[in-house]
């Protein structure tokens, strides 16, 4: 049986912020919140119009991923920065119970619900990614990152990526691409929730550098791109 879809768009780095409680901690880092350690540049512009475009819901995070890493296992090295990694296990255990774990319980309850209407989820998760890390320089305009042992998955990034080149030829879109799909995520972790037939995870990944391109226009055009050419690609997706 052919189980309709619907769209759920999440944004974990939308922004940088850092509450009120924390903030002597990062006394010294106001720096650091404004570069790509503190947040994904662009990410929340894209998740909030291909919520509208698609009409889908949409959960979005503007904690600095400096505090805690909505995208990270909560046991994984990075899920606290060096700013948050020394603090004392209660204090750690207490950002955890603020911020991480309302998130992703909420995400994951909008998709179980979703499923139990009768629903095949796509979740896309909008990121973005810096031209360069540790002096390499990343080839590619656009990432898709899913898991090639989920046919679905792969599909869909393959027609979106083929739909993006008819969109903006001019665009470099990339699998898996600058990290592994099934390296650790959200969406790796709620594929173990939820079984390929019915869920769908993507982590879009735009490069940094369109956003900070001189002109408005040319970072609209790449929105526009990335919106339309998912919808070409998914045109059976009707919104949750």
């Amino acid at each position: 049986m052919r189980h309709p879809d619907h769209f759920i768009i999440t944004c974990e780095h939308a922004g940088n912020r850092i509450p009120s409680r924390y903030r002597d901690f990062f006394r010294d880092r106001q720096a650091l919140l404004h570069t790509h350690r503190g947040y994904d540049l662009g990410a929340l512009r894209v998740a909030r119009e291909m919520s509208a475009r698609l009409d889908a819901p949409l959960l979005v995070s503007t904690i600095s991923r400096l505090l805690v890493d909505l995208n990270r296992s909560l046991g994984h090295p990075e899920a606290f920065s060096e700013v948050t990694r020394g603090l004392s296990g209660e204090l750690r255990d207490e950002i955890a119970t603020r911020y991480y774990l309302p998130y992703r319980r909420k995400a994951e309850t909008m998709i179980a619900q979703a499923i139990d209407a009768g629903a095949r989820v796509v979740h896309v998760s909008c990121h973005s990614f810096t031209p360069e890390l540790n002096g390499a320089v990343r080839d590619a305009d656009i990432g898709l990152l899913y898991d090639p042992d989920r046919s679905a998955e792969a599909e869909l990034c393959r027609r979106w990526r083929v739909a993006l080149h008819a969109y903006a030829a001019a665009l470099k879109a990339r699998m898996n691409y600058p990290y592994a799909g099934t390296a650790d995520g959200f969406t790796v972790y709620l594929r173990q929730r939820f079984g390929a037939e019915r869920y769908l995870g993507i982590e879009l990944e735009i490069n940094q550098k369109h956003v900070r391109a001189s002109g408005a226009a040319h970072w609209r055009t790449v929105r526009h791109a990335i919106i339309e050419a998912l919808r070409s690609a998914a045109p059976q997706v009707q919104p949750a």
